[in-house]
């Protein structure tokens, strides 16, 4: 029997709260950065295979704006953040104070990169956080990666050694939003993978071990 097939929905209404928690620490942080109201939508958790997840994130030969970073610690595992190149574009701008941020033109300046390093550093830091603060397990985040690709390669490569394994992943998905004006509006995927021995170690911490 594969981690997959003994997780239940007590265990994935954990790792919803969890998301929750930490949706709402980045919310906040990303207010005080771009000084407006920042949304995190509720996430949703659910089971997905890998070609799910990535048409999830926009179908494999989309061209996104991605930030990679890996899990390190007690448990191990990945981080995903997707942004439409429309919607990376105008980030750089309001985080940089750019006025017209375009991806046509190379190379990007490195200002415009670091601020999408710095957006996954703040995702995967509030979302580190609250798993840690549960859990009291360490955990920590690798340095970003960034990537200007097609879904398909930029999730397939980052899922390797997972694929090995199971050709399901455990997707604490959340959208991130400015709702102000539809023209202002900021969205993406935040995918958080668990590798898969690590959710034996998660939920025995949270007391509700998994069972085979």
């Amino acid at each position: 029997m594969s981690y997959v097939d003994k997780i239940n929905s007590v265990h994935l209404d954990i790792l919803k709260e969890i998301g929750n928690i930490g949706a709402g620490h980045a919310a906040t942080s990303l207010s005080t950065i771009l000084d407006r109201k920042m949304n995190m939508i509720v996430p949703r958790v659910r089971i997905l295979s890998i070609n799910e997840m990535i048409e999830l994130a926009g179908g494999p030969e989309t061209v996104v704006a991605s930030v990679f970073l890996r899990i390190e610690g007690e448990v191990q595992g990945n981080m995903f953040f997707i942004l439409p190149l429309k919607q990376a574009a105008h980030f750089i701008e309001q985080m940089t104070g750019t006025e017209v941020f375009s991806f046509d033109n190379l190379p990007y300046p490195e200002l415009a990169l670091s601020a999408l390093s710095e957006l996954g550093n703040i995702l995967s830091g509030s979302y580190l956080s609250s798993l840690s603060d549960f859990t009291k397990l360490s955990l920590f985040p690798s340095v970003p990666a960034l990537c200007i690709d097609m879904v398909g390669a930029t999730i397939s490569s980052g899922l390797i050694e997972l694929s090995q394994v199971s050709d399901f992943v455990i997707v604490i998905e959340t959208a991130i939003g400015e709702a102000v004006e539809s023209s202002t509006f900021i969205n993406g995927h935040f995918f958080f993978l668990l590798d898969p021995d690590a959710y034996e170690v998660v939920f025995n911490s949270l007391g509700v071990p998994l069972h085979g």
